[in-house]
């Protein structure tokens, strides 16, 4: 089973990539499933519902999110009442949305999807390494695949939460950084891990935003709206190969996608 997990989307030129890309990619790599990190969809920073279907639409079976989650607060209805999208699982039993989700790839074969959120450098939550062994036990045994999005900040984090899970999950895949590592590889028990796939809109940016604006913030202190960029759209994730019936993945391999290796938009 050949599953495509794409990082973080930035903005309209990330959610236009996702949408031209995958119908594209799924026939190209001959994708069973695919699995999206869309928090920073809208305007580079949150989700709502009309962008939630335009990525399903553009067929992702299943989106996770991370700390820009509730930004927009449109998306809490879809997060209670959708099955295919889901919260950190170490937020607050409280916050809106699922602590996991099951989707059936294209041959009816189930997988689960889960994120979580680090610690390190981010926002108290809590203890993402608690929160994915209660999260593991409620997923039914039958369903073999478990991919999980550790959304950190320190490649620390990652690596400790892919250690934690090796030979116990499918894949332990980093977002959040919006940079992608090389460091992709299979675990000694059989989980396949990254510290970041890397980010799914304008590279020709920082992490996304326009240069300018974020440049002279950084020099200058002054508040400056930070502007999604629009140049040098590219697609980044990775592609997975599982065995469906033990669950463990066989293979790696990084995808960087851009926007001109599109045939059918170039015009666009």
């Amino acid at each position: 089973m050949r599953i495509l997990f794409i990082g973080d989307i930035v903005g309209r030129p990330g959610y236009r990539m996702v949408q031209h890309g995958v119908p594209h990619l799924r026939k190209q790599f001959n994708l069973d499933l695919v699995i999206a990190n869309g928090e920073n969809a809208a305007d580079g920073s949150g989700l709502t519902p009309k962008l939630y279907k335009k990525i399903v639409d553009a067929e992702v079976d299943a989106i996770t999110l991370g700390d820009h989650i509730y930004r927009r607060r449109e998306i809490y209805e879809v997060l209670d009442h959708k099955d295919n999208i889901v919260k950190p699982a170490n937020f607050p039993s409280t916050a809106p949305g699922k602590t996991h989700c099951v989707v059936s790839s294209i041959t009816g074969r189930q997988v689960a999807v889960i994120s979580v959120i680090g610690r390190v450098f981010m926002k108290p939550v809590d203890c993402p390494f608690a929160a994915i062994d209660l999260e593991l036990k409620r997923i039914p045994q039958e369903v073999k695949t478990v991919f999980v999005d550790f959304h950190a900040e320190a490649t620390s984090d990652k690596q400790v939460m892919g250690r934690y899970l090796d030979g116990r999950v499918s894949a332990v895949l980093g977002t959040h950084t919006h940079v992608a590592t090389a460091d992709e590889q299979i675990l000694p028990g059989g989980t396949a891990f990254q510290c970041d796939v890397g980010m799914t809109g304008p590279h020709e940016s920082i992490l996304g935003r326009d240069i300018k604006a974020v440049t002279d913030a950084a020099t200058t202190f002054r508040p400056v709206p930070f502007q999604v960029a629009k140049n040098d759209i590219r697609l980044n994730g990775s592609i997975v190969e599982v065995d469906p019936s033990t669950g463990r993945a066989t293979s790696i391999e990084r995808l960087c996608y851009r926007w001109e290796d599109l045939p059918d938009v170039m015009s666009q």
